[in-house]
């Protein structure tokens, strides 16, 4: 075996930087107490601790293997840019998936009106960054919103995320709103396409999960995240069976390794299904490459280098396969 490997490099499809900052503690009993946990420091952010925390987190992605992101942004504008000029300073790919926020949350989410959003959304494209259309969720964004965003990310051909499904509360407050649920919703306002990523779905059920596959749109799951907030997750069996395309995103970033998101990607099909072979190697490299890449719209990113002389990858007769199964992201070469 060669001393080194080249693989296609990770791409971070959902992340959320400033939340590094929470890793390792205990934020309360389940996620609602979590999220309090969350506000909290999201309300003491800078545009200058953005810039210069975000380094550090997005030079972490980039030794663990990922080589771009997509930063999901609700902290401002100004903090928006600073995040743009961190990526770059830590030489990963960025799409800038910037966050409409109608209600909810705390004050600094939030805009006065979609043409306010846009209008950030417009300054950010004009200075060179790569964006999508990111509606936070349909408890932030309410039906009018999300209509013109799906509107306007279809008219410009960007991508569109959202969180949906990550809780039974939020599917019981969109019932009570609506009479839908959420993925239901977000197809009747015109926000599902094979350009949409829907972030989490841990709780959608099977009609959500007919409207992804028939609309084309593809799911970012975050298990490692999912698992630490007492999400659940995904319903991978039920996934794979309609063939809707997925994706990875290290969200909260409580643990930075694709390698580790994909292995409980494909442990939970094992669990459900009784069976080793549920996903290939190649399947789960694609999602934690390609899936991430087409789920952001990029073409181009850049590749990462296995270290095949790495004590994890000893003795192996198969290197992908040790790596996706039995390897943490140690192995991968600077």
């Amino acid at each position: 075996m060669a001393d080194e490997l080249q693989l296609p490099g990770f791409v971070d499809a959902h992340c959320h930087g400033f939340q590094r900052a929470l890793r390792g503690r205990t934020e309360g009993s389940d996620f609602w107490t979590w999220r309090d946990a969350m506000l909290d420091l999201a309300a003491a952010q800078s545009a200058e601790g953005v810039r210069r925390e975000y380094v550090l987190v997005y030079d972490e992605l980039r030794r663990n293997g990922y080589t771009a992101v997509g930063e999901f942004h609700y902290l401002g504008l100004e903090e928006a840019h600073a995040a743009a000029s961190a990526a770059a300073e830590a030489g990963i790919a960025l799409v800038l998936l910037y966050v409409a926020y109608a209600r909810g949350g705390i004050d600094r989410f939030r805009q006065a009106s979609v043409g306010e959003y846009l209008r950030g959304l417009e300054e950010l494209r004009a200075a060179g960054v790569r964006v999508g259309v990111a509606p936070h969720s349909v408890r932030a964004c309410p039906r009018e919103w999300l209509e013109e965003l799906g509107r306007y990310a279809r008219e410009h051909a960007l991508p569109l995320h959202v969180h949906a499904d990550e809780q039974p509360r939020e599917i019981d407050e969109c019932r009570a709103e609506h009479g839908l649920r959420p993925i239901e919703l977000l197809a009747e306002c015109g926000c599902l396409g094979p350009r949409t990523t829907i972030v989490h779905a841990t709780h959608a059920d099977g009609r959500e999960l007919d409207l992804l596959a028939e609309s084309g749109a593809r799911l970012c799951a975050c298990p490692t995240t999912e698992a630490n907030l007492g999400d659940g997750f995904l319903p991978v069996t039920r996934v794979l069976h309609r063939g809707i395309p997925l994706c990875i995103g290290s969200d909260s970033n409580v643990r930075i390794d694709p390698l580790e998101e994909l292995r409980e990607l494909d442990g939970i099909a094992r669990r459900q299904t009784g069976r080793r072979d549920v996903f290939s190697v190649d399947e789960l490299l694609a999602i934690g490459s390609d899936g991430g890449a087409a789920s952001l719209g990029l073409s181009e990113w850049s590749p990462i280098r296995v270290d095949a002389t790495h004590p994890q990858l000893r003795g192996v007769d198969e290197p992908r396969a040790a790596l996706v199964h039995g390897c943490s992201a140690d192995v991968f070469s600077s």
